[in-house]
């Protein structure tokens, strides 16, 4: 199985490189080797590779950055995706994200709930979705980090090196994906041959302060840390941003975990991992 990776130097692309299976012969790609903004350029990158699997794991992810140019946004999360499956045949594995609801649920999003983004990011990936396909897979995800990747695991534990306290949010509300975890979802949806809207992230429960707090214990706890410092929870109003972010995005991962048939990993599990992913790098 020939599988063309779009995003490979990502977060993400690096997980799926990683965990994929043996039967699977890899043509990674990214910015340099493609251009997601260009038609053209995709539909010449489809012929040249033939793949018999496209797994998109590229996106625009600035998400304050695209409420200023929402239109590069949109070449890159909705007409790449567009241009990759009026190219391709075959099954398309796109990526997309909790930021297409609004995050006025009270009860975790399922997959076939109404989507209503609130952001300009988040309106682009809603928009990339329409043009995944009925044989296709759409996958869901939200607060993906890894060892390595510019995420906010490794924001919060440069700061905690440098200042002497933190203010974090903490009236927004999800759950942590450790990338490879999603890689190897990814991976398992495509060998049951699936099809349709699927979501992943770790089990449990956060808020954006309470991801911050683990993050300190954890680190702290293998030495990655020199100290604690004091971290203060805020609400959003008091960091206020471009874009408006979801207060509640927590995702129903059921239907993936059922028809896999695997167990759900805890947020707080993956972190342990991720961190002595971090520490062995140095």
């Amino acid at each position: 199985m020939k599988v063309l990776i779009t995003g490979a130097k990502g977060q993400l692309g690096r997980g799926l490189i990683a965990a994929a299976p043996e039967t699977a012969r890899l043509h990674p790609v990214d910015i340099d080797e493609c251009d997601l903004t260009d038609a053209a350029a995709i539909r010449a990158l489809v012929k040249d590779v033939a793949p018999d699997l496209i797994i998109n794991a590229s996106a625009h992810t600035a998400v304050d950055k695209a409420e200023n140019d929402e239109a590069t946004a949109r070449a890159i999360n909705a007409e790449a995706v567009a241009a990759l499956a009026a190219a391709h045949d075959g099954k398309l594995v796109h990526v997309s994200t909790d930021f297409v609801f609004d995050g006025n649920a009270s009860q975790a999003y399922r997959p076939d709930d109404a989507r209503n983004p609130l952001s300009a990011y988040g309106r682009t990936k809603a928009e990339g979705e329409n043009h995944v396909r009925k044989g296709d897979i759409l996958v869901r995800t939200a607060w993906v980090y890894t060892a390595g990747g510019a995420n906010f695991v490794r924001t919060m534990l440069r700061l905690m090196a440098e200042k002497p306290a933190l203010n974090v949010v903490a009236d927004q509300i999800g759950a942590p994906t450790w990338a490879p975890g999603l890689a190897a979802t990814i991976w398992g949806l495509v060998a049951k041959d699936a099809s349709g809207t699927f979501h992943h992230s770790d089990a449990g429960v956060a808020s954006w302060y309470d991801f911050a707090v683990a993050i300190q214990e954890e680190a702290l706890e293998i030495g990655l840390l020199p100290r604690a410092i004091p971290i203060t929870p805020i609400p959003t109003s008091a960091y206020p941003t471009p874009a408006k972010r979801p207060a509640f995005s927590l995702l129903d991962c059921s239907k993936t975990r059922d028809l896999l048939d695997d167990g759900h990993t805890h947020w707080r599990v993956n972190l342990r991992k991720m961190l002595k992913e971090e520490a062995a790098l140095g």
